[in-house]
């Protein structure tokens, strides 16, 4: 098996899995709703969080589910992924970096696998499922955490690996200031927190001018918060999809046969 064989389309149904840094979470994903089509199986981030380790704990989350041997396998992992290959690792070990995560999960579980950066997955979804669903043009999905994922859609075409939670503004890496970290760690309030997303969203709108913003994270919760303390040409809403984007959006990538593979 291999990332660069593209599967028989399966458009109705997907395995998505994601991959973070304390669990390992998948299931059989419904394609043509854009849910989960049975309960969601955790198992803990094995420790350390090498390649062959986790490649064995996502083995044995797939085999816990009767699939077919077609069902194609999407894959979130924390890193900037090209063409398959982590390029960066965040919350896993080093030793991903240059290390082809498609070929690694595919060689362990003998599936069809695309390995997807997590934001990503995630904003993908929301332009199949969630907020941005028939939006056409440039449509940005922002998440909000312990730093800032951001997943760029063109037409509906992912733009992979974008990476504008580290833009540099007024000297600072943009997360460091805008991520919902960064409101916790200095007890910002409300209106403190959105004159920093303020400037984070004016940048990114005058580089890239989307035609929507979805902001994503747990934070999105509370987007009557903030999300009306904004100023911007461009409409922002927040996000549809909950903690399941990032399985729905790896299993609808793998299951497409995008540009990733």
């Amino acid at each position: 098996m291999s990332d660069q064989t593209h599967p028989q389309r399966h458009p109705s149904g997907a395995f998505g899995i994601d991959i973070g840094g304390s669990g390992i979470k998948g299931a059989p994903v419904d394609l043509v709703v854009g849910e989960l089509s049975a309960d969601r199986v955790r198992i803990p981030t094995p420790q350390p969080a090498t390649p062959d380790t986790v490649a064995a704990t996502v083995a044995e989350l797939v085999n816990s589910f009767d699939l077919p041997r077609d069902v194609p396998v999407g894959v979130t992992f924390p890193a900037v992924i090209q063409h398959g290959v982590a390029r960066s690792a965040a919350n896993v070990d080093d030793s991903w970096i240059g290390t082809d995560v498609s070929k690694v999960v595919a060689r362990a579980t003998g599936r069809h696998v695309l390995a997807v950066n997590d934001a990503d997955a995630a904003g993908y979804a929301e332009t199949l499922f969630g907020a941005a669903r028939g939006r056409e043009g440039t449509v940005l999905v922002v998440t909000l955490g312990t730093g800032i994922g951001s997943c760029l859609v063109v037409d509906g075409t992912l733009v992979p690996n974008t990476e504008l939670g580290h833009l540099e503004i007024d000297g600072h890496d943009a997360e460091s200031r805008a991520a919902d970290s960064a409101r916790e760690r200095e007890d910002l309030s409300w209106d403190q927190w959105a004159e920093r997303l303020q400037r984070y969203f004016r940048v990114v709108e005058d580089l890239l001018w989307p035609d929507l913003i979805v902001v994503g994270g747990g934070v999105s919760k509370k987007h009557e918060k903030f999300l009306p303390l904004l100023d911007l040409r461009t409409p922002i809403v927040p996000a549809g999809l909950r903690n399941a984007a990032g399985i729905v959006g790896a299993a609808a990538l793998a299951a497409h046969g995008t540009v990733l593979d």
